[in-house]
């Protein structure tokens, strides 16, 4: 996994931003098809295992929001302010107080030790730097905080990994979306212990939780 340089990061970060801000009036409804498709049941699974104080980064447009239970406190940060403004509106509709605000995965503003758990649905495949981001994940999450996961990775079958690095390419151009990573080694490298791992869909989506030690 080469790392990227804070130039690299930055400049593709702001790259990113503007591709989700002209996205975010179109993308609940691509997202319909997708979730009844790829990842049906993956967001029910991520948000029921949360608890406490609980930090959605990536929050998008708020398709979350009603899968949340009643208890938790959620805090949201969003990249993309186009984004931000759908998730807020989204909210209000269901009457569910949370905290969103603009924020990047990849430096989050909160203190150390600050959430006990931290949900992130779909968005490691566009984050510039997700090694960065897995990191800021562990430092704000409390000693046996939960991250959880919903994310479409690297095929282990050939065949299909195959089709996903012919097409990556202009994924990543026209969306910036990879289709190859593995979060699991973010994960790792970031000093997480992996508790629960599913895959489905020729092993394309992988749901996962993940434990800061403590």
């Amino acid at each position: 996994m080469a790392e990227p340089t804070p130039d690299t990061t930055r400049e593709e970060t702001e790259r990113i931003r503007a591709l989700q801000d002209k996205e975010a009036p179109r993308y609940d409804r691509q997202m319909d098809f997708f979730d009844r498709v790829l990842f049906v049941g993956g967001r029910e699974w991520a948000c029921s295992r949360l608890e406490g104080e609980v930090l959605e980064i990536a929050v998008g447009t708020g398709r979350n929001l009603p899968l949340h239970r009643v208890e938790v406190s959620l805090t949201g940060i969003e990249l993309a302010p186009e984004m931000l403004a759908i998730a807020k509106q989204r909210a209000t509709a269901l009457n569910r107080e949370a905290n969103l605000r603009v924020g990047d995965a990849q430096a989050l503003d909160f203190p150390d030790a600050s959430f006990d758990s931290v949900l992130c649905t779909l968005a490691f495949c566009t984050i510039p730097d997700p090694g960065a981001a897995a990191r800021e994940v562990f430092r704000v999450l409390r000693p046996g905080g939960l991250f959880a996961l919903l994310e479409h990775v690297r095929s282990p079958v050939r065949a299909v990994r195959a089709v996903q690095r012919t097409i990556e390419p202009l994924t990543i151009r026209f969306e910036g979306d990879h289709l190859t990573r593995e979060p699991l080694e973010y994960l790792d490298a970031a000093g997480f212990e992996v508790t629960e791992l599913e895959r489905s869909k020729w092993g394309i989506v992988e749901r996962v939780a993940a434990r800061k030690p403590g």
